[in-house]
């Protein structure tokens, strides 16, 4: 009886390490979604080195020429291809979590879906994923901010900031950098704490914008009167 029990519970074990072993051909194609999505933003940021920049043109097999002429559409035109492959990838396996592709590479769609204009339609498979523990709760966040704020409501979380172009009293033109208004702004740390953040807004203000970046509590009607200031 003994013997049959273990037997039992071997082929149990086997069974569920079989159905939780890794997709590896599907992790290697989120992995390399990943690889573009990231890659093509490295580009813009400003701490990039000469050299550095260089090696990433090399990597992403991206003209120099063809870089400095379409700049910023080259990123638009992956991130669209992209998201038409990981379309095809949630309709077949649903979200691509930790249990399917493993970590980090449960990032890759959800890095995806956020730098596309399909938020609202995915937003309630990215909160099942993280209710699901496929993916942390602090993206979910994220992302619900992200959609609030392309919705022209007030974030939840802090997470999202903007910039407008606008004028300054002089009518000298000028880009102003801003956090996106937030919702009940004085427990907005309680509900960071909650879903998991390991920064409080005011950290994660810094983060974003540099240390000397001076907050200012915009509402809604204040971001709305910033674009349309001096047009």
């Amino acid at each position: 009886m003994r013997k049959i029990a273990a037997l039992l519970f071997v082929v149990s074990a086997f069974l569920m390490n079989a159905q939780q072993k890794i997709n590896e051909t599907l992790k290697k194609e989120l992995d390399e979604i990943m690889r573009v999505d990231q890659g093509y933003r490295m580009l813009f940021d400003t701490g990039i080195t000469p050299e550095k920049k260089e090696q990433l043109l090399k990597d992403l097999h991206i003209d120099e020429e063809e870089f400095k002429k379409k700049n910023w559409l080259l990123v638009a035109e992956h991130d669209s291809l992209n998201m038409q492959k990981i379309e095809k990838i949630i309709a077949q396996y649903g979200y691509p979590g930790k249990t399917l592709v493993g970590e980090p590479t449960n990032q890759a769609a959800w890095y995806v879906i956020q730098h596309s204009t399909k938020i609202g339609k995915y937003l309630p498979l990215i909160k099942e994923a993280g209710k699901k523990k496929e993916i942390p709760f602090t993206w979910v966040a994220m992302m619900e901010d992200r959609y609030l704020m392309y919705e022209n409501k007030e974030q939840i979380y802090g997470t999202q900031g903007a910039g407008e172009m606008t004028k300054d009293k002089d009518g000298k033109q000028v880009f102003v950098n801003f956090v996106w208004p937030v919702k009940d702004l004085k427990n907005v740390n309680k509900r960071r704490k909650k879903a998991g953040f390991d920064s409080t807004f005011e950290e994660n203000i810094k983060r974003m914008y540099g240390p000397d970046f001076k907050f200012e509590p915009y509402t809604l009607k204040q971001v709305v009167e910033l674009r349309n200031k001096n047009k």
